[in-house]
């Protein structure tokens, strides 16, 4: 009888939680993700960003949803109102879907599917439809036009990402989130050791198919206003923020599974490493320490309480991370460790992975159309098929002929960077000698 209680809550109840959690928690994580934003582009820009509402701004968010929650929701008369209103939905229906068959840590999943990855992409590809229809129901010149330049985006980008997947796949030999991490393990090391090209590849992919700087064309506000969004206003207007950030969730965490060890810890099978088991517990009591040292410098009492309970609770996180590290309780609980530190390291993978969108963002100009797509169908689409050859050959040689894989895959990744080399000296020619297409201001200017 126990047994069936506790078969029924693990098949049940604990994926209707996951489910609730990232319903429910996704969206708040969502709007500190735009807050960090602002920070780090502040931060850039030697200035300080939001500072107002609570401690450094930090309930700005929620001051933020507030603000669209109430603000006047505004349908254009000649818009094909029943699309207008579906297609946001579309949107952010379709990425936090896609969260669904993620393995967040060998606790946190609401689907395990033998098939999770194909899920994931196939799903989050939907989210394209919710940009079309946006622009197209809105009846506006400038939306079609960002809805367009999506479209070609996506395709253009999609087939360089599937490709870098597909890499990453030969090596794992499976389709399951949670089996390409157990790989990973099984191997001793990360795909991106390995696969460096491929994670390069799916890098600037997953860039692209998320509308982000340096590749946020569709939603160009230099020339289209604000793209496919134009004649969004309200809430509609923020459902497409939000779709636009757990996209970004949910690239950063198939980057993250695929060639970023999932939730395993650095060297996770060396033992000699063993002591990175407490830096968890060590970060925690650091950003509390912090929070204790800024309470008495804040300007008002009740933002000096705030930061105090905000490194009261790191405190409280920093203990109930270093509970699996004691023996005792550890002998009690043997799952506690890899479901708590599991899923730490794969938040922190994916937080490292969304600060580099940002640190890109805020570094690279926006890229001139035809440059985009350029980039996607000239360079990367020939350089991923390349890259999946290597692989390919590298695991034949390695699995048939016995060669050790330090030997084999750098040989292939040095290979697959010399086409690189050559696919980028044969798109310097082309511009050399059709300054009009592509070409830099001064050719035109000599031209």
């Amino acid at each position: 009888m126990l047994m069936n209680v506790i078969h029924f809550v693990i098949s049940i109840w604990v994926p209707l939680v996951c489910a609730l959690i990232i319903v429910a928690v996704l969206p708040l994580v969502a709007g500190y993700i735009v807050l960090m934003e602002r920070k780090v582009m502040a931060d850039m820009q030697a200035r300080l960003g939001p500072m107002r509402v609570g401690p450094h701004g930090l309930l700005q968010p929620i001051a933020d949803a507030l603000k669209l929650l109430i603000k006047e929701d505004i349908i254009p008369e000649e818009a094909d109102k029943l699309l207008f209103w579906i297609a946001p939905l579309i949107s952010v229906t379709a990425a936090m879907l896609a969260m669904s068959a993620l393995a967040i840590g060998p606790w946190f999943q609401i689907a395990e599917l033998n098939v999770g990855l194909l899920f994931i992409v196939g799903i989050s590809a939907l989210g394209i439809f919710g940009i079309v229809l946006g622009g197209w129901s809105s009846n506006s010149h400038y939306s079609l036009l960002g809805a367009l330049r999506s479209a070609a985006q996506l395709v253009s980008y999609e087939t360089a990402a599937g490709l870098a997947i597909v890499g990453a796949l030969l090596l794992a030999g499976t389709l399951s989130t949670r089996e390409i991490t157990g790989a990973q393990n099984a191997y001793g090391w990360w795909f991106i050791f390995v696969a460096p090209v491929g994670f390069f590849i799916y890098l600037v992919a997953s860039i692209a198919e998320t509308n982000r700087a340096p590749f946020d064309l569709p939603e160009a506000e230099s020339e289209l206003v604000a793209g496919y969004m134009t004649e969004y206003s309200g809430f509609r207007w923020a459902l497409y923020f939000l779709a636009e950030y757990t996209n970004m969730v949910v690239v950063a965490s198939i980057a993250t599974t695929l060639f970023l060890g999932g939730w395993l810890r650095p060297f996770a099978g060396t033992p000699a490493f063993n002591f990175l088991d407490g830096f968890p517990s060590l970060l925690m009591l650091l950003v509390g320490g912090y929070c204790f040292y800024r309470a008495p410098k804040q300007p008002v009492k009740v933002q000096s309480m705030f930061m105090v309970a905000v490194g009261l609770l790191l405190i409280v996180a920093a203990i109930v991370l270093a509970l699996p590290l004691v023996p005792a309780v550890n002998n009690m609980l043997p799952g506690l460790k890899p479901g708590l530190h599991g899923a730490f390291w794969f938040l922190l993978k994916v937080g490292l992975y969304i600060y580099l969108f940002m640190w890109l963002r805020f570094t690279f100009p926006r890229y001139r159309f035809d440059q985009l797509m350029r980039l996607g169908w000239q360079f990367l689409i020939p350089l991923s098929i390349v890259n999946v050859m290597g692989i390919g050959l590298a695991l034949a040689v390695h699995r048939q002929w016995g060669w050790s894989a330090w030997i084999t895959f750098p040989i292939t990744t040095v290979l697959t960077l010399l086409v690189a080399g050559f696919l980028g000296w044969e798109e310097e020619k082309q511009e050399d000698k059709h300054p009009f297409v592509g070409g830099t201001e001064e050719k035109l200017k000599d031209a």
